[in-house]
């Protein structure tokens, strides 16, 4: 079974929670990628797992041509009202429909871990990349060092074990894995850079919505119901909750830039 098939209905639980209140909070990962990068006027650039393009919307205003890939009809819809003039699309990431030799840029935030076959979609990011061009994918960092790591184990305490070998969000984040999987998927890696990303919530309800929003949170209010997981959240929340109401979570990202 393909990845879109998977994670479709993990997705599209709340899109528009995860479009206002989530996912705006990887935007110093997304600036880190284009400066690295280089992206400019004319730049082509195609986001797999584009959620809903927060990242192409960024790289829009650069002057880039964007495309995006998503499982979640959901999130593409809202991609498509942050950028009109981009070429979203539902779909599967390890059978990309754009031809070959299509981008300057292919990007994966948090996506490629959740690829039934990782190095099969990369493959796939190399196939539509420019000979000189290049495929970032972004990962979370280590657990200790992203204190959302605590949310994430609040919801996944509400569900069954997963089956082996099933990937999760810290599937490519111990050091080197990343580079080495881009390795067999025929790309020459980079060096990693971390980014520091933290989490900002206006109050405990913020956070809870933002994270129920996410994959993990669709799947733990199927098995579990609303009110477990809103308990749990809340409880997850509560050492990061200042005196003002709001809650900082500490994260750190790593990227890595790779070349056909």
């Amino acid at each position: 079974m393909g990845t879109a098939a998977i994670q479709r209905a993990l997705w599209s639980g709340s899109p528009r929670d995860w479009a206002e209140l989530q996912e705006p909070q990887f935007s110093p990962l997304y600036q880190s990628v284009l400066d690295s990068v280089g992206v400019r006027e004319g730049t082509t650039v195609l986001d797999v797992g584009c959620g809903t393009g927060v990242f192409c919307s960024l790289a829009a205003m650069c002057g880039a041509s964007v495309a995006g890939i998503d499982a979640s009809e959901g999130q593409i819809a809202i991609a498509r009202e942050r950028t009109p003039s981009g070429d979203f699309r539902v779909g599967e990431m390890e059978e990309l429909p754009f031809a070959d030799a299509s981008f300057d840029l292919v990007s994966g935030f948090n996506s490629f871990q959740f690829a039934a076959d990782p190095v099969n979609a990369l493959r796939q990011a190399k196939r539509v990349t420019k000979p000189t061009g290049a495929v970032a994918i972004a990962v979370w960092g280590l657990p200790k060092d992203c204190q959302a790591a605590v949310l994430l184990k609040a919801m996944s305490s509400l569900l069954p074990p997963p089956p082996p070998g099933t990937p999760g969000p810290f599937a490519l984040s111990e050091p080197g894995i990343v580079e080495d999987t881009l390795a067999k998927a025929g790309l020459k890696p980079g060096r990693a850079v971390d980014v520091d990303v933290p989490f900002e919530f206006a109050d405990d309800e913020t956070g809870y919505r933002a994270m129920a929003a996410s994959g993990p949170g669709t799947r733990a209010i199927r098995v579990a119901g609303r009110d477990k997981l809103h308990a749990a959240l809340l409880a997850a929340l509560a050492p990061f909750k200042s005196a003002r109401g709001t809650c900082h979570l500490a994260n750190k990202f790593r990227f890595v830039i790779a070349r056909p």
